[in-house]
């Protein structure tokens, strides 16, 4: 096991070896298990809190018209799908667009690859976990969080749309956080990509059966979202939004 193995950042922080803490900021902040000093210790961790919110909007001011893309942290170079990441880092790139990730490992690492190679921007967007892997290595622009909500602002607020990559749990959340921002208006003009049909269209098949079936969400918000296996109609559906294209919405 190498040095790397033991690597792990808390903010601007690089921690290896017994300095790792067995807890996270996050984990910290939200357990209220245990006695009552946590009262005295909150103020201060608004302060820290702010601190990652000021970092953040310096460092992505001026980064320009950008993309967030979301995947999964486990995919393998070998596997099709991190060539399918590279492939959307640097149509990206072409098409003038920064590219920003969760600067991880996996379809992260290919987007991040994909946008370098094509001369673009790549930026890298960490988070402080138990398993942290650091910052890849195709990130220029890379910025560590403790908290979850802060790094979550910035993928949404410093973004022109989203385009989501197979992935587990956090790219389902990403995912499900920015489609109901724009169900509720609070970003608009801000499209969705989903790429592999055959990997999301038994979401989309459950949400068109179930939810919509049952009145929990409507048409409209299904068409939010849009998947397709083609990375030129990826850009294509990204820049029609980026110009003001808002989707029909039933009177």
């Amino acid at each position: 096991m190498t040095d790397k193995s033991f690597e792990y950042h808390t903010g601007p922080v690089t921690l290896r070896r017994s300095k790792v803490p067995p807890t996270t900021t996050d984990q910290r902040l939200l357990d209220n298990a245990g006695p009552a000093d946590w009262l005295h210790a909150d103020p201060w961790r608004v302060l820290r809190i702010q601190s990652e919110f000021v970092e953040g909007f310096g460092a992505l001011a001026e980064v320009g018209p950008a993309i967030s893309v979301f995947g999964s942290a486990r995919t393998k170079p070998e596997h099709p799908n991190y060539a399918l990441g590279i492939a959307v880092g640097k149509a990206l790139a072409e098409a003038g667009y920064a590219v920003i990730t969760g600067g991880g490992p996996g379809s992260m690492e290919a987007v991040n690859k994909g946008a370098l190679e094509a001369g673009g921007t790549s930026v890298g967007l960490g988070i402080e976990l138990p398993f942290e892997q650091g910052m890849n290595r195709f990130v220029d622009l890379g910025v560590n969080f403790r908290y979850f909500f802060a790094r979550k602002t910035m993928f949404v607020k410093y973004a022109q749309g989203f385009v989501v990559l197979p992935g587990g749990f956090g790219t389902l959340d990403e995912l499900f956080e920015a489609v109901t921002l724009v169900q509720t208006r609070k970003v608009t003009s801000f499209p969705l990509v989903l790429m592999g049909t055959a990997y999301w269209g038994g979401l989309l098949d459950w949400l068109r059966q179930t939810a919509e079936a049952t009145g929990t969400i409507s048409p409209a918000d299904i068409d939010l979202l849009h998947v397709t296996d083609d990375v030129e109609e990826a850009v294509r559906i990204i820049v029609r939004g980026d110009e003001g294209y808002v989707p029909k919405r039933p009177e």
